[in-house]
């Protein structure tokens, strides 16, 4: 969750200013899709899922004593969520990861809905963040948590501890975990035939194995990089690259960030995108990212530690990440018995950067239409099975997306509009809107009153943003 603090009172109007909203790239909106039948959380707390109902399918059935077996490529949220998912709706699941200790680098924030949702034990939450703050180019700062409620908080949590237990647990649920490295697939030469994957397999030993396994279908979910993606022309994306550094500090130092987190705007640290400082167990995880200057990331990561400034003094760098992160879907995610899920399918909002929620929740979204298309894994199943978790995904959440679109346009192209922006962030109706929406992944309705009133602010901020940058032009200090 980052940088934000708008996008709900947009998403959080009627349906039908939806409509009005031109297609966004890679998505489709899905006005006679099927309404989800998985509720994923029920209430604010989200009280578990409701039970997996298989429709009764035409597709062709099996042989006797074979199931769907189905290759989930790559281990992280979406891959470990889809391969649980397979596995206990009796298909045949095998999750190919090479790096089972993969430290992303992401910022780790979690919605609460997700802790539920996704029955997440406590202890793999480092810290509950109640107290955000938002930080200008001029260094004003803004505390955007002020509406949260006392049991309300925003998950921080680490990737590699998080991938590995989602993955963990699709292995005790019956799927077939491998350390290996996915290679190529080729495509089945007729009728009848299936999938050949072509993997190095590890497990312990420092020259791959080579091995081919046939499958009836494939999850590529294995990232921006994704293998699978290339294997059946899904398309290319812009990207962002994320640059972030582990870093321990002083223990009094670490007490300020117990329960708060920290994002900073500004052409310093991002022309297009943000910083942060978000807490983990015993450190803190400081990084930034960009679309537009990747070649001075490490430019920019030294601008924010400066910007952190004395909060992190004393700070020892233990570990430096850096990965590519997608701005928007792939023109194609689905292929024959192909589909895409989490980054691999370009899951990742801008703006806010969030990843984490949408991967998990596509994987499964993916599996859950698998299941239902295959009867349980006795059946086949057909494009139309996995274009179907396409229809569903696009109509929840193709709004947020092109909503966190345009915001990045309008409030992160100039010093000005990101002073504008942190203005906006001090309003508690955006704040609660904000939140809301962000911690229950749910749209929030707004009073017409209130919207107005933001309308009116947010125009007042930008004009302001505006005259401010035409007189920084004017003296030549470009923004």
């Amino acid at each position: 969750m980052a940088a934000a603090a708008l996008s709900s009172a947009a998403t959080a109007t009627p349906a039908r200013r939806h409509a009005a909203l031109p297609s966004f790239a890679g998505l489709r909106r899905a006005p006679n899709a099927e309404s989800l039948q998985l509720p994923s959380s029920t209430g604010r707390r989200g009280r578990g899922r409701a039970a997996l109902t298989v429709r009764a399918s035409n597709n062709p059935k099996l042989p006797a004593g074979r199931r769907l077996r189905v290759a989930v490529i790559g281990g992280g949220p979406a891959g470990g969520c889809a391969a649980e998912t397979l596995a206990k709706g009796g298909v045949e699941t095998v999750l190919i990861e090479r790096k089972m200790d993969n430290c992303k680098p992401c910022g780790g924030a979690i919605p609460l809905c997700m802790v539920g949702e996704f029955d997440l034990p406590q202890d793999i939450i480092d810290r509950r963040v109640r107290k955000m703050k938002m930080i200008s180019p001029s260094n004003v700062s803004v505390d955007i948590g002020r509406t949260l409620k006392p049991d309300e908080y925003i998950g921080m949590l680490r990737r590699e501890v998080l991938d590995s237990y989602l993955r963990e647990r699709a292995e005790k649920s019956g799927a077939t975990l491998v350390n290996g490295l996915f290679l190529r697939m080729d495509k089945p030469a007729g009728p009848g035939e299936r999938y050949r994957v072509h993997y190095n397999k590890y497990d312990g030993r420092a020259v791959g194995e080579p091995v081919t396994l046939e499958v009836d279908a494939v999850i590529g979910a294995d990232g921006a990089n994704s293998r699978v993606a290339k294997s059946i022309g899904a398309g290319n994306y812009e990207f962002a690259i994320a640059f972030q550094e582990r870093m321990r500090i002083p223990a009094e130092k670490m007490e300020y960030y117990e329960e708060r987190a920290e994002m900073y705007v500004g052409l310093d640290v991002s022309p297009d995108f943000y910083a942060w400082v978000f807490p983990k167990s015993d450190h803190v995880a400081v990084g930034t990212g960009t679309v537009t200057h990747k070649g001075d990331i490490k430019l920019l990561q030294e601008a924010t530690r400066n910007r952190a400034g004395d909060k992190i003094d004393g700070a020892v760098t233990f570990r430096v990440e850096a990965h590519p992160i997608p701005e928007h879907p792939r023109p194609r995610r689905a292929v024959d018995q192909v589909a895409l899920v989490g980054d691999a399918a370009g899951y990742v909002t801008k703006c806010s950067g969030e990843g984490i929620y949408f991967a998990a929740k596509s994987g499964r979204m993916c599996a859950e239409e698998i299941v239902r298309g295959s009867e349980n894994g006795t059946r086949t199943i057909t494009e139309a099975d996995l274009r179907r978790y396409l229809a569903k995904f696009d109509k929840l959440y193709w709004p947020t997306y092109k909503v966190l679109d345009v915001l990045q346009k309008v409030f992160y192209r100039s010093n000005p509009a990101k002073e504008a922006f942190v203005e906006m962030c001090a309003d508690e109706y955006v704040q609660k809107m904000t939140f809301d929406s962000y911690l229950y992944k749910r749209v929030v309705p707004g009073t017409p009153l209130e919207d107005l009133k933001l309308a009116v602010k947010t125009i007042g901020c930008l004009v302001r943003a505006n005259a401010l940058r035409n007189e920084m032009n004017k003296i030549g200090i470009y923004s």
